[in-house]
């Protein structure tokens, strides 16, 4: 797209709640409005029926007044207050009394954009009592002028009543459905954003202190040692865990990254070692259930990366088993400000509750040191 299209639809894009505000009193004022046209027969009737010629011409401006409010309460009307609502609602009703005082008592059929207005602007009873009131008042008037209510109009105002009640409702629960679907779509983005923030602190946590630690045993053995070849292996470690690290961060963002908790289990074990902890774990995953290995894999990864960087253990165990995975240090707790509660555990927790687990992390008392297990009901 070039520039100059980018920006002639930015300067044509509403945003969105905007363009539906737009849209919507569009269509509340356009259908209706195209009614006004009725109004015209009023004015044939006014010059062409046996009246004074003074009544045509005040027809002509009691139509211009009527079609003028009208439109001012379908532009304006949602806007104001409860007063001018009320207001406008009897300049609408005003307006065909006097057309049936002028021409005859059937013109109260004019009545109907009285209602039409009344059913928009009042609450949804006062506008249905209102459209059923009129009904009845213009067979009233007809049958005290005729002898005989004219059924075929008040059939008409009453199907347009209802219609348009009804149809306030519909619009009602439209509204309240592009509501509901903002605050979905508002949530979907929190919860993306979450889920994000989530993942790169596991993924970025763990990886980034498996390097640090890597690239220090590197320097360590470069400083006090000939050995060359381990120190470039330990340099080959680095590279290869940067890159894994990068890719894991992409794939996080859009959304594809998938933990393998052999994997977890294998990073643990060159971590732990890298770190000269002292590292017991399972030989094998085959009796964790598949939809298991995730979050434990996780909790794995969040667990082991807090034993690195907080416990000052020797010797950390990690024990698994069907609904079930533990992992357990020699150091010295939490009190020396490991993540007992923050993002970490708090993620784990979140993770936990999707397949109904449960996180305990805690010191183990007189034993020393710190205790991270999570169980799942099954």
């Amino acid at each position: 797209m070039t520039p100059y299209r980018e920006a002639v639809n930015n300067l044509w894009a509403w945003p969105e709640p905007e363009r539906r505000r737009q849209r919507r009193r569009i269509g509340h004022v356009l259908f209706p409005a195209a009614f006004l046209l009725f109004l015209v027969r009023a004015v044939i009737d006014g010059y062409s029926g046996p009246y004074p010629g003074w009544v045509g011409l005040t027809v002509v401006v009691v139509v211009v007044l009527y079609s003028v409010t009208y439109m001012a309460a379908l532009l304006y009307g949602l806007c104001s207050s409860a007063l001018v609502r009320v207001l406008y609602v009897a300049l609408a009703t005003l307006f065909p009394v006097a057309l049936g005082v002028l021409l005859n008592a059937g013109d109260l059929t004019y009545l109907t954009f009285a209602i039409v207005v009344a059913l928009i602007l009042l609450p949804p009873g006062f506008g249905l009592a209102y459209g059923l009131g009129g009904t009845t008042a213009m067979l009233v008037a007809t049958a005290a002028e005729t002898g005989r209510p004219d059924f075929d109009a008040g059939v008409i105002m009453l199907v347009l009543t209802i219609s348009i009640f009804t149809a306030r409702g519909f619009f009602r629960k439209s509204d309240e459905l592009e509501l509901a679907r903002d605050e979905i779509r508002t949530l979907a983005v929190a919860e993306e954003r979450a889920r994000v923030a989530r993942d790169l602190h596991d993924v970025l946590g763990h990886s980034l202190t498996t390097i640090t630690l890597k690239a220090g045993l590197a320097r360590r053995i470069m400083e006090r040692s000939p050995d060359v070849e381990r120190a470039l292996a330990e340099v080959h470690d680095v590279e290869r865990l940067s890159r894994q690290a990068l890719t894991e961060i992409r794939a996080t963002v859009s959304g594809y990254r998938k933990m393998s908790l052999p994997a977890e289990i294998a990073n643990a074990k060159a971590a732990l070692l890298a770190a000269g902890i002292d590292a017991d774990l399972p030989q094998a995953v085959d009796d964790v259930p598949g939809e298991l290995r995730e979050p434990f894999g996780y909790v794995l990864r969040e667990a082991v990366t807090n034993v690195i960087r907080h416990s000052g253990a020797s010797r950390c165990e990690i024990r698994l088993g069907e609904s079930w995975i533990e992992v357990v240090d020699n150091g010295r707790g939490v009190s020396t400000g490991g993540d007992q509660d923050g993002n970490g555990l708090a993620g784990l927790r979140e993770r936990l509750a999707k397949v109904d687990g449960r996180l305990k992390a805690a010191e183990r008392g007189e034993k020393g040191g710190f205790v991270v297990r999570a169980d799942v009901t099954t």
